[in-house]
This record gives C-alpha cells, structure tokens and sequence, in this order.
C-alpha cells in the first residue's frame, strides 16, 4: 500500500535539509548520495523513493535556496511603489537577505556558491525569473518616460551589467564587505537619472583612435 503523499513531501524535506546541513559542515564535497543516505539513517536505494536522481535533488535545494529571494521578487514586483523605488527594492531587499547569509557563515556562503557554479542548468531558470520580473518594472518605468530610445531588451541588459555585483553571488562572494545598500541606492539612481540611448560624448569620436 503506497504511503500518503504527506510522507513522501516530508520525506523529501528532510533529506532537504540533511544536503544542507552537509554543505554547510563540509562543503559541496560532501554530497554523494552515500553520505547523504549515511546522514539520513536509511539505505542508498531508499533515496529514490524521494527523489529519482542527484540532479533533482540538487534543483529541489536550490528551491529552498531561492524561495525567499523569489517571494521578495513578487511582493516588490505586485507593489505600488514608484518604478525607480521599486527597483532598487527589488534589488535592495534580496541583496540585504544575501548579506545577512554571508555574515552568518561565509563558507557556507562560498558552499552554495560552488555548488550555483557546479549546477548552473538546474538554476538558470531562478536567473530567468529575475530577468522577467526586472523587465516588468523597466516597463513601468518606461511608461513614466524613463530609458529613452531604449527597448526593454537593452535596457534590461545594461541595467544588469550595472547592479551585478549585487545579485551575482558568486562576485559577491568576493567583494561583499564593500558592498552596501547605500551604493546601490546610488546606483540605482544613476540607472534613473542616466540610463538611455543618447550619445552624451563616451562613445568614440569620429577619427578618434583607442590608445
């Protein structure tokens, strides 16, 4: 007789958190299924009533990983603040959750990072999302006469070159202790205050060649 689905959603929890409590005692090193099954007190093959391979296991921690910055997503996304607001929101309150994670333990910190790196095809998808909900604030800004001659392609391109560093965890991983909110308000602000598709001299000058 199959066991209710409630056992299994909470079989597959705890093996959840078994995988974190490896990552962040020993690494991305540490899990292999034997251990992993070690660490739950069952057999290997036991495994595979919860999950059918490593691969989703791996994808169902990253959704653990990644709900909370998900849920910060859609409550600033759904809101009524105005656009420049809401994107610094957007960035602001994901990027303060991340940093409150590294300071409380920045191998593990480094641990999850790895483990983004080793498993980025199961991830892309939370990177996908990012960039949906990033455009439907561009959007709103550009109703309000924001990015002039700018699609929302390219304005979202350019808008992600320049707040990287506050959402890559892998290049904040290097540089957070010099990163702070009040940067990216000032950032963001320059996105609002800058960001369009006029010359205002950078580009080169005609018969001007680079050094």
């Amino acid at each position: 007789m199959a066991r209710p689905q409630s056992d299994i959603e909470a079989g597959r929890e705890t093996l959840i958190d078994r995988v974190i409590e490896l990552i962040e005692e020993r690494g991305t090193a540490a899990i292999t299924l034997t251990e992993l099954a070690a660490r739950a007190g069952m057999s290997t093959a036991n495994l595979y009533r919860y999950y059918d391979s490593k691969e989703a296991l791996i994808e169902a921690v990253a959704g653990r990983w990644f709900q909370p910055k998900v849920a910060i997503m859609e409550e600033v996304v759904a809101g009524d603040l105005p656009p420049r607001r809401k994107m610094y929101e957007f960035f602001a309150r994901r990027f303060a959750l991340m940093k409150a994670e590294w300071e409380r333990d920045p191998v593990a910190f480094a641990s999850y990072v790895e483990l983004g790196k080793e498993n980025f095809e199961l991830v892309r998808s939370y990177v996908d999302l990012g960039d949906h909900y990033l455009a439907v604030i561009i959007g709103e800004a550009m109703a309000d006469g924001h990015f002039a001659g700018l699609s929302v392609d390219e304005a979202l391109s350019l808008v992600n070159q320049m707040v990287s560093v506050y959402v890559n965890i892998g290049t904040m991983d290097l540089v957070m202790p010099r990163l702070s909110l009040e940067k990216l308000a000032r950032i963001v602000d320059a996105i609002f205050d800058g960001l369009s598709a006029t010359d205002r001299g950078a580009r080169a000058v005609k018969g001007l060649k680079a050094a």
